[in-house]
């Protein structure tokens, strides 16, 4: 079984236990997912399974976005409600105001990682360092917000934020950096993820429903080919001739191709398939002296 599945990822599970939880159900062992999410956040949680493990650094690789209720007026050690409260202070909110502050977070900003996050510094993850009582200099990471807004004002503390961002955003510290400045502090009170790169909420499944997907047979209807991961790349087709080449990882000249949507040029990322019509991998049009190739980046033979 070779694929993705869509995968919603409730409260009270590591994304840890979400694969080995898969993997049980569908007797998998090559399964892993693309993207760590936090035991209280919810959500997309891409699973891949077999070959598409193959996928994940593309997948991680991805836009993604957020909900998220923000609480203003109360600062904790985690960046989230699980943490311990370090400061408290009263809040009157300007919609004005707040809502300019949100905007001007749009764009890429430096941002300090969270010392309740699993980057590692000196092999020692940074969470464990945390939970030891340390607290080590992190450095800024170029972040970017591609588009943020308030979709509620829940009360005189509260408002819920879209977050549409790159890889590597902590939206905990995202909230923090809100609430600092607007001179309050905050904390991220909750965290849904509604999507990653083409994944959706909308069509997500839980872990109670694949069960009964798989019990009743209809696990092909859910799970997503691995060439539509890829579906961006203009798709090339190699001639019988040429598929021993293929098969063996080699880079391919272009009098092998029998078939190509478009003009391909250098440094162009195509879809590659045998002439069965077999997805075998991405590939990228090199040029060397006055010869064309097609050279493999990743193959799922």
């Amino acid at each position: 079984m070779d694929g993705i599945l869509n995968i919603y990822k409730e409260k009270g599970y590591t994304s840890h236990d979400v694969v080995a939880i898969i993997r049980k159900i569908l007797n998998q062992k090559k399964v892993g997912h693309t993207g760590t999410l936090d035991p209280e956040a919810e959500g997309v949680l891409p699973i891949c399974i077999g070959k598409a493990t193959k996928t994940v650094e593309y997948l991680t690789d991805k836009k993604k976005r957020y909900l998220s209720v923000v609480k203003f007026g109360i600062t904790t050690s985690t960046g989230d409600s699980t943490g311990e409260i370090i400061k408290s202070t009263s809040v009157d909110l300007d919609k004005n105001k707040v809502e300019n502050i949100v905007k001007s977070f749009i764009g890429e900003y430096n941002q300090i990682p969270p010392m309740y996050s699993a980057i590692k510094v000196k092999g020692k993850k940074l969470y464990e360092l945390a939970r030891q009582g340390k607290v080590i200099d992190r450095k800024p990471r170029k972040v970017y917000i591609y588009n943020i807004n308030i979709t509620s004002f829940i009360s005189k503390d509260e408002i819920e934020i879209d977050v549409e961002c790159s890889k590597g955003t902590y939206i905990r510290t995202l909230c923090e950096d809100i609430g600092n400045a607007l001179g309050f502090g905050a904390h991220m009170k909750s965290l849904i993820r509604t999507q990653v790169g083409m994944f959706n909420i909308d069509n997500s499944i839980k872990l109670n429903e694949l069960k009964e997907i798989v019990k009743d047979k209809k696990l092909d209807k859910y799970i997503i080919k691995i060439e539509e991961i890829f579906s961006q790349y203009s798709l090339v087709k190699i001639k019988s001739e040429g598929e021993k080449i293929l098969k063996n990882g080699n880079k391919i000249k272009f009098n092998y191709i029998e078939y190509s949507v478009k003009k391909l040029t250098p440094e162009e990322i195509v879809r590659v398939y045998d002439y069965s019509e077999k997805f075998i991998g991405i590939y990228k049009v090199i040029v060397q002296g006055e010869s064309y190739y097609l050279k493999p980046m990743k193959l799922f033979l």
